[in-house]
């Protein structure tokens, strides 16, 4: 999961609406150009002295191993007490160490990042691959790889490898709840060292950013600020089993270089000096016990030819109360420290950061959110730090430690809460999410032939009124085509957004799916929060599995996703007290179990209603485009039932069912009403 840029187009921001409540535009004002004064500017330190290999014993004995890194002047460690941030690294401190290296190389970071930023060719082809390296001059590479600067302006960074992972010792929990201890146990530890003032912070990417919030449900003495680079509070909803279609195109590769990088060799230790035979006896044979954590129920998940085949292991995954389903999560209703978090639309750990900001019981000075229209690689930042933009990742990370470590009274409290890139707009600023000014509405598909597509299996209608007048079943069967899609994109980490004609455009996905296109809208239309398709379907087999997409079709065709949803059908069943409705009782976000004790085997012939909750969006339908719903029977890479579950729907064909008398609709918050 590491990440170092991505991916939206550069626009002209527009700030929409004034600041509210006492906060900044979106660029931060005279406040943000202190900010960047801070960072750009004379540090008051000019060195860093590394103590590298550092061994930390947790309560169980386990050695977790640390670099500590202390700023310095003149060769010498400072003698006064500093604040401290604390890193919890998945993927070996050592990789971060020699990615800091490289950035550090002289002309890295001031020439080379922003000539290639420069470098824009629209229309060339070469788009998707300049969205990614726009974002070289934004502060996020910076961020994304502890930077340490930090050290220089006078903080403590400490660098620890998770239990089981880098040089630690001990089995890898996956998220589990020893590794939340050790968090607790390493804070402990550092505000207890003659170098800590007591104040720390966390921070992180991705994997480490996940372990941050972590640290931060459980409010340790101590922990005082979080700034979160796409993380996650629900890792099942985010990526694992959304509505049940397993993330495989990302989780097997990830658990295969994560299990990888655990296997290299404490380097570190012996350029240290602090190369003990004993630990690392302990750590090899840690690592010879389990060297391809999860990666055997991988294997089994796909080899079984029956839920009853499955192992312990596997059937965990899908237990919402097993131990390691509930490592998954992060209660971030206990969470009281300040926050500031980081994610994009398509980021695939993007499902879940709107609904973290609303849950954290923090007033608005204490949590942030910036949402880009980007992917894991890179949040779609590109531009950030220029004028009218939002400041420099970097900039926002050291202005946040700086006020809730140090006590600086910097003004980045004021910052806007919620900053986010507008799918078909601009960059803006609002109070809340979803904003005021939207209604959810039912939106009804219909078989009316819209007219704007000859190349989808259907072209439907979709009106703001009940069209249908008969019963038509329309049959969408499994496809390919989902490998040329947006949803790739986004399982991929952004790696495959550099095809424009995919990421850009749904037209080759929509050949193997159904669609329903509204009337063009007359005035910019805003679409704000979670969206949930309502549909009636009738299977041929056992079990099914529904894809659904959102789009924006522009007046010359070009269908552009903004939101994705997916349902396996046998695990259709819903959690009522984790779901919201609208007043009307309909649905916005309903929450699944993905319980195997709860799953229903649909009936062939028979209808079932299915409820597909899509990913949160805030986008825009310009006047003259079209608000469609894309309908499909698969999703590879980024998402595929297990193989008890593929074998149950025996890939059969799927059948939509209009129907008048049980209606299919999306429930979508809109400003205003969608054409008849």
């Amino acid at each position: 999961m590491v990440s170092t840029l991505l991916c939206a187009p550069l626009v002209t921001p527009v700030a929409e609406g004034a600041p509210e409540g006492g906060f900044t535009g979106i660029d931060g004002g005279d406040l943000a150009r202190a900010w960047t004064a801070a960072v750009d500017g004379p540090q008051p330190y000019d060195g860093i002295i590394p103590d590298l290999a550092v061994p930390i014993t947790m309560s169980d004995g386990t050695v977790l191993k640390a670099d500590i890194l202390r700023p310095s002047k003149n060769g010498h460690p400072v003698e006064e007490k500093t604040p401290v941030i604390l890193v919890t690294q998945g993927y070996s401190k050592l990789v971060m160490n020699l990615a800091q290296i490289l950035v550090k190389i002289p002309g890295v970071e001031q020439v080379l990042f922003p000539w290639i930023a420069s470098l824009n060719f629209p229309g060339s082809g070469l788009d998707g691959i300049t969205d990614l390296t726009r974002q070289l001059d934004s502060g996020v590479v910076q961020a994304i790889i502890q930077d340490w600067d930090l050290v220089k302006a006078g903080y403590t960074l400490v660098e620890v490898d998770i239990r089981g992972l880098g040089t630690s010792e001990g089995k890898w929990q996956v998220f589990g709840e020893r590794e939340r201890q050790d968090n607790r146990e390493l804070i402990d530890w550092i505000t207890r060292q003659p170098w800590s003032n007591g104040n720390v912070g966390t921070m992180g990417l991705s994997f480490t950013a996940i372990t941050a919030l972590q640290a931060a449900d459980r409010n340790p003495p101590g922990l005082e600020a979080v700034f979160a680079y796409e993380g996650s509070d629900d890792i099942v909803d985010d990526l694992l089993a959304p509505g049940g279609g397993i993330g495989l195109g990302f989780l097997a590769f990830w658990l295969l270089t994560v299990n990888l990088y655990k296997m290299a060799p404490d380097v570190e230790a012996i350029i240290a000096g602090r190369f003990d035979p004993a630990q690392e006896l302990q750590w090899l044979k840690d690592r010879l016990a389990d060297p391809a954590t999860k990666l055997g129920v991988v294997a089994n998940a796909w080899t079984a030819l029956s839920t009853g085949q499955f192992t312990p292991e596997t059937r965990a995954v899908f237990d919402p109360d097993s131990e390691f389903r509930r490592g998954l999560k992060v209660d971030v209703t206990k969470v009281t420290t300040p926050t500031f978090m980081v994610g994009s639309w398509f980021d695939e750990f993007g499902t879940t950061p709107t609904d973290t900001f609303n849950a954290m019981p923090l007033p608005p000075e204490q949590k942030k959110l910036i949402m880009g229209d980007g992917y894991h690689i890179g949040s779609g930042v590109a531009g950030f730090g220029k004028p009218g933009m939002p400041p420099r990742l970097d900039v926002l990370q050291r202005a946040w430690f700086d006020k809730w470590l140090k006590g600086i009274d910097n003004g980045i409290d004021r910052y806007n809460p919620l900053t986010f890139k507008q799918q078909g707009g601009n960059w803006g600023a609002a109070p809340q999410f979803p904003r005021n000014e939207v209604t959810y509405r039912r939106v009804y598909l219909d078989d009316t032939r819209s007219g704007t597509t000859q190349t989808s299996l259907y072209d439907g209608g979709l009106s703001s009124e009940p069209r249908q007048s008969d019963v038509n079943d329309l049959t969408v069967s499994p496809g390919v085509l989902s490998f040329c899609s947006r949803d790739t994109a986004r399982i991929s980490a952004g790696g495959s957004s550099i095809i424009v004609a995919c990421t850009e455009d749904s037209r080759i996905w929509e050949a193997n799916g159904l669609t329903f296109t509204a009337n063009p809208v007359a005035v910019p239309t805003t679409i704000s929060g979670p969206i949930n398709l309502h549909l009636n379907t009738v299977h041929e087999a056992l079990d099914g599995y529904w894809v659904a997409t959102v789009n924006d079709v522009a007046p010359d065709g070009w269908s552009r996703e903004l939101a994705t949803g997916q349902l396996v059908s046998s695990l259709r069943q819903i959690d009522e007290s984790n779901s919201k409705k609208s007043p009307n009782g309909d649905y916005t976000e309903p929450s699944y179990y993905i319980d195997l004790n709860r799953r229903q085997q649909t009936v062939p012939g028979q209808p079932v209603t299915l409820d597909i909750a899509l990913t949160p969006t805030e986008a825009v339908l310009q006047p003259g485009h079209r608000l469609r719903v894309d309908v499909y029977a698969s999703n590879f890479p980024r998402g595929l039932p297990v193989l008890p579950m593929l074998i149950d729907s025996q890939l059969k064909p799927q059948h939509l069912r209009l129907d008048p008398n049980a209606p299919s609709w999306v429930n979508i918050p809109l400003s205003a009403d969608i054409p008849k």
